[in-house]
């Protein structure tokens, strides 16, 4: 993996549904993403190369696993092949927009091999609900370093 998404910015989703990835970020994306739901609420944007390896990875999954099949379903046509326009602009499809109760107010953040999609109150309710269990993992993190 040759780009590292990390960091908080926060885009406006504008009346087309279309939300601006981050600059810094453009070139990494210029060659297509794939938007797909992601977990609590989120949208998550992986480019090309980091999509396939994961689909490659959920079709490892036994086929004849029912959870594993549901789970592969749900995903692959939640997924949403975009190129980002000469802005880098996505187009957020209203499937999209709903699952992740987005606002006009977005919350991009990177997330290491791909992006997240948040609204921005839901976003705030996240980190505050998880701000304990964020410490106190770093805490057991460090321990286990030491």
């Amino acid at each position: 993996m040759s780009v590292r998404f990390v960091g908080t910015y926060t885009p406006k989703l504008d009346d087309k549904g279309r939300l601006t990835l981050p600059a810094k970020f453009r070139d990494a994306v210029a060659g297509g993403v794939v938007v797909t739901r992601g977990q609590d609420r989120s949208l998550s944007v992986y480019r090309n190369e980091e999509f396939d390896v994961l689909a490659e990875n959920t079709m490892a999954a036994s086929r004849n696993d029912p959870e594993a099949r549901a789970y592969q379903r749900y995903y692959f046509a939640s997924a949403d092949e975009q190129r980002p326009d000469g802005q880098g602009r996505v187009t957020l499809s209203a499937g999209h927009r709903d699952y992740a109760e987005l606002s006009k107010e977005c919350v991009v953040i990177g997330a290491f091999d791909h992006l997240e999609i948040w609204d921005a109150q839901r976003w705030r309710e996240y980190q505050s609900e998880h701000e304990e269990n964020f410490s106190a993992a770093g805490s057991a993190a460090l321990d286990a370093l030491l």
